[in-house]
């Protein structure tokens, strides 16, 4: 208990200076003996675990003590015992989908967290378009917002932010608090997110807990540790606090003082929204996302778990200056999918914003990633998959392209024909091109070119996607490698 100085300037004459210090030392040692179990941030009231499965717990207590944790839920008792340093960590089952429960957790002196539901949880990260809110930014709204606010009221679906922060070294826990849904908190929650959790909810009826970890402008290599950039050394990792010039797009900064602290937080999987910062970077980006990706799995040691990811929007980067075509991104984007198992992209090319990398349609980019979830993840049947680009033949003076996962044929989504074809011959100089489509395929053409060699559709900074299968948007493509 703390004193008053005048309170310890009437002891310290009577007692003398050593037995003051001895008595300090004493206090001290009675406080660190009853301390109570702490716990990092993610784990507190109202927050939701991963149900049917053995789920980590950690914290820190007194040394070598005796860490009881009791579930309300089979009413059991678990025990472990810090290590030296403090430290602890124990894994608990838990049930089907269900709640309100109560963990009570006791080294003498008891803790308890309270209102905790069992669903399905998932992390969500990335930068801007995944951090952007449901209040929009200046002058930056996201459509829909308010009237979906309105009706968000659901305590089984429950939000935690972490606070952003940049490091030097990894931490251990992040600041933020769980929240459920309701008009209030949702307009300070990513939009994408809540999105994709609502429709969780709606298909699933269990309880959903989402927490964001996620930072505006932030570069992919600051979502990775030293060891995986290894791989590309253009990455420029800090030897000291003094080389982080960027807080956000630094290599490894985010990883430490973001993910690292989520990591090992059982969770049923990852969606995921970044890009833009990489579009001037996008040579590698397939493969340092893919680094990335099987990084994770690896850390977080839940084999490998699902990981869907939105392509970025079109829209015009020259507008902030940047001579790069993002449509190389996208591409890079595409190419994941196909190389880690377990992935998904969900297509944004008729949700973009010429004008804004800020798109407004984030209920559109939070639905398709849930549909990725439910159709792969949970086995709900009957939802579509974006069709892909497979190939191409050359008939004369016509290209036929060729796609898969079109059950039911592709089609141009604003009339009959598109105006986003291009064709070349070898002479590498791309044409506008008629285009039209026969059972499956599309045909291109164009009089100024007589033999092709390669097409093109959307492959520009800003489109507004047409091609369609299914209801959903195809990716923009390119049959060259030029």
């Amino acid at each position: 208990m703390a004193m008053k100085e005048s309170s310890i300037q009437r002891i310290t004459p009577r007692c003398g200076r050593r037995a003051l210090v001895m008595g300090a030392a004493l206090m001290l040692g009675i406080l660190t003996t009853t301390a109570k179990v702490t716990l990092p941030k993610i784990f507190g009231d109202g927050m939701v675990l991963q149900r049917e499965t053995q789920v980590n717990i950690w914290g820190e207590a007194r040394h070598d003590a005796m860490v009881k944790i009791t579930t309300s839920w089979d009413k059991k008792r678990h025990t472990t015992k810090s290590a030296r340093d403090g430290k602890w960590k124990c894994t608990i089952p838990t049930p089907e989908a269900g709640g309100p429960y109560t963990i009570t957790l006791d080294d003498g002196e008891k803790t308890i967290i309270r209102d905790i539901l069992i669903g399905e949880v998932w992390v969500c990260s990335g930068q801007s378009n995944m951090e952007m809110t449901m209040k929009g930014f200046k002058g930056q709204p996201v459509e829909g917002a308010i009237e979906d606010g309105l009706r968000s009221l659901d305590h089984s679906l429950r939000m935690f932010t972490a606070k952003r922060n940049s490091q030097f070294s990894p931490v251990d826990t992040v600041y933020g608090s769980w929240l459920e849904a309701s008009p209030a908190n949702l307009r300070e929650f990513s939009a994408t997110a809540y999105y994709f959790g609502r429709m969780l909810r709606q298909v699933l009826n269990v309880p959903v807990g989402l927490m964001v970890a996620s930072w505006g402008g932030s570069a992919c290599e600051a979502w990775m540790t030293a060891e995986w950039l290894k791989a590309f050394p253009e990455a420029k990792i800090p030897q000291s606090p003094a080389d982080i010039h960027s807080p956000n797009r630094t290599p490894t900064v985010l990883y430490n003082g973001m993910l690292h602290p989520l990591i090992g937080y059982t969770m049923r999987g990852v969606i995921w929204y970044q890009g833009e910062d990489n579009v001037p970077r996008y040579a590698t980006y397939s493969d340092m996302l893919s680094t990335m990706i099987r990084g994770w799995r690896t850390e977080w040691q839940q084999a490998n778990f699902p990981f869907y990811y939105c392509q970025i929007a079109p829209y015009d980067y020259s507008l902030i200056g940047w001579d790069v075509n993002s449509a190389l991104l996208r591409e890079q984007q595409a190419m994941v999918e196909k190389k880690v198992e377990n992935t998904g992209m969900a297509v944004l090319m008729d949700a973009g914003l010429e004008y804004g990398i800020h798109p407004r349609k984030k209920r559109v980019a939070g639905e398709r990633l849930a549909m990725l979830a439910l159709g792969n993840t949970y086995n709900i049947g009957g939802i579509p998959e974006h069709a892909r680009y497979e190939g191409v033949e050359f008939r004369g003076d016509t290209a036929v392209v060729r796609f898969d996962r079109s059950k039911e044929w592709v089609y141009f989504d604003k009339g009959t024909t598109s105006d986003l074809f291009e064709i070349a011959g070898a002479d590498r100089v791309f044409h506008p091109a008629k285009v039209w489509i026969e059972r499956n395929r599309v045909y291109v053409k164009s009089d100024s070119v007589s033999n092709p060699v390669a097409v093109r559709y959307a492959f520009k900074n800003w489109a507004d996607g047409d091609l369609f299968c299914d209801g959903l948007p195809i990716s923009s493509f390119r049959t060259d490698n030029w």
